[in-house]
């Protein structure tokens, strides 16, 4: 491989990893039990590698085994020190990142205007014209003053698909008064996630706080492993709770034959559910095997969020509000977009029909057109 295809290839990566630690989206690593312990074994493969194989190899093969284990323990060592200065890497940047989060929040909340420079700065080349062409309708919308950028964090939130899954149309009156959301780092290996609100009609609280937690050991290959998060009391104000509904239903009494209302409060789907994080049972508590894995399931798709939040909401939070940033992500699904996959029986079903139709020569048959051939 020539050094341009191997930058291509490490730069395909990065791309792809959406956290420095090259951790998937809803895929992270839960628990100690995720870590890989054997090799994934194929059905076609002509060797399997069985618990006892090992034993069977001579023993100067298995003395060379051994030496390979101890190669792979440096290389695991290197790579626990590797992941902690990423991390130390990530709290350095963001210190530098802070003043621009900070000026952007300014810029959402009204406190602080833009400068003519940075304006013109923030404007693309297919931008120019558009501009031009709604100057004037810019001086009669003039009157209007309208403070700061209106449902800037909401709007950026339905944006992102995985956040506008969990976002109901209750949701949305309380986060149009979602004024900021910013990152922390802490001594131990996590972060946390602060969602800062304007005085509203639904909560008390001013600010909202979601903090991942890993383990104290690192997993396979020196990556962090998330261990568990914590989420803030929201303090609702009366009738105002999002995560509950209130159902209303009416009793008839057998013997009086009275009727009464009575009133049921059940659980609500609401994205404010994202602060009462799932929560791993306990090693010697007993669930099933699809109460487990529907756990596991939750427990993976809150941490990704909480990645997500972290690694490419708060960083572009304008890309997601104008819409950009479902450019790029359009752009890594188009393979999947552009070809569909068919079942091989299909293919030959349909392969079997056209030698039918077809002569010897590999002559269409009558009144069949010849395959149009297409260049991508």
């Amino acid at each position: 491989m020539d050094q341009s295809s191997a930058n291509v290839d490490i730069k395909k990566k990065q791309q792809e990893a959406p956290t420095p630690q090259n951790t998937p989206i809803f895929t992270a690593p839960i628990n100690s039990s995720a870590r890989p312990s054997v090799p994934v074994i194929e059905e076609d493969m002509e060797t399997i590698q069985t618990p006892g194989y090992i034993q069977s190899l001579s023993p100067d093969v298995r003395r060379r085994v051994k030496g390979l284990k101890s190669i792979q323990k440096k290389h695991t060592a290197l790579e626990v020190e590797f992941q902690k200065e990423i991390l130390a890497l990530e709290k350095k940047y963001l210190e530098l990142y802070t003043p621009l989060y900070q000026k952007r929040a300014e810029f959402v909340s009204g406190k602080a205007e833009p400068t003519d420079v940075e304006v013109e700065e923030g404007v693309s080349e297919g931008e120019e014209e558009e501009e031009e062409e709604k100057e004037d309708e810019d001086d009669e919308k003039d009157a209007e003053k309208v403070e700061g950028i209106p449902e800037f964090w909401l709007t950026a939130l339905k944006s992102h698909p995985q956040f506008a899954d969990i976002i109901t149309e209750k949701d949305e009156g309380a986060l149009k008064h979602l004024v900021d959301i910013r990152l922390s780092y802490f001594d131990k290996p996590g972060f946390r996630l602060d969602f800062e609100f304007s005085p509203n009609d639904f909560f008390t609280n001013t600010t909202l706080t979601k903090t991942y937690y890993y383990q104290d050991e690192p997993g396979y290959g020196g990556d962090f492993v998330y261990d568990h998060a914590e989420g803030t009391k929201i303090e609702w104000k009366e009738g105002k709770d999002l995560s509950v509904t209130v159902e209303t239903k009416k009793q008839r009494h057998k013997g009086t034959n009275k009727t009464r209302v009575v009133k049921k409060t059940v659980p609500a789907e609401t994205f404010f559910s994202f602060f009462t994080p799932p929560v791993a049972p306990e090693e010697d508590a007993e669930e099933d095997e699809d109460e487990e894995e529907d756990i596991d399931e939750k427990l993976e798709i809150d941490y990704g969020l909480g990645e997500e939040l972290k690694d490419n909401i708060i960083p572009r939070a304008v890309d997601w509000f104008t819409g950009k940033a479902l450019q790029y992500q359009d752009n890594n699904d188009q393979y999947d977009d552009d070809f569909e996959y068919e079942d091989e029986d299909e293919d030959e079903d349909e392969d079997e029909d056209e030698d039918d139709d077809d002569d010897d020569n590999g002559v269409p048959a009558k009144d069949e057109k010849a395959p149009e051939c297409k260049q991508q």
